[in-house]
């Protein structure tokens, strides 16, 4: 069974373009539609994304100070 998705996968914006490859769903075998698991990972991209826009802010904020 593959590991869960953090949000400490995403290091780099460079591996931002690699999410289909990052995201793993432990699950994928047991939901009950192909849509459902797509549903699911879309909600993990975006869930990585968004730690990462939040890291890259706090960086910002951080450098000014």
């Amino acid at each position: 069974m593959p590991k869960r998705t953090y949000t400490t996968d995403l290091r780099d914006w460079d591996d931002a373009q690699d999410l289909h490859l990052i995201v793993k769903d432990k699950r994928a075998s047991k939901r009950a539609t192909d849509e459902k698991a797509r549903r699911r990972n879309r909600r993990y991209e975006k869930r990585l994304l968004n730690a990462q826009l939040k890291n890259a802010k706090l960086s910002d904020e951080s450098d000014q100070s």
